[in-house]
């Protein structure tokens, strides 16, 4: 299992220490700035901004279309959105099948490959 994700352990999650780090990611936009995931981007923020997915800056669950190099159906993050050409593209993480496991993956994709969990 990955760090901080051991089961039986009562201590923090490796979430609740991110969390409470002290370190602020420098990207998320207004508190309670709503956003959207899917087709209908009429609560996504103003363009020109990048703002971050959830509510406080949490990200959100998502599903990655046919992401370059990787076809398929892959479960993601979706980290922030920014708009760039008068489009809307989402930054997210996501794994995909390697040579040797899984990969992690970061990338900023068109709003279109991206939809809710």
């Amino acid at each position: 299992m990955a760090g901080g994700m051991h089961p039986g352990r009562s201590g923090r999650s490796l979430g609740e220490r991110a969390v409470n780090s002290g370190i602020r990611s420098g990207m998320a936009g207004p508190p309670g700035e709503p956003v959207a995931v899917g087709p209908d981007r009429s609560s996504a923020p103003a363009p020109g901004n990048s703002t971050a997915a959830g509510e406080g800056g949490e990200g959100r669950h998502c599903w990655v279309r046919n992401p370059p190099d990787a076809p398929g159906i892959w479960p993601g993050l979706l980290v922030e959105w920014r708009q760039r050409d008068g489009s809307w593209q989402g930054r997210v993480a996501y794994t995909v099948a390697g040579p040797h496991g899984p990969a992690l993956v970061e990338a900023w994709l068109p709003a279109a490959r991206l939809e809710p969990r």
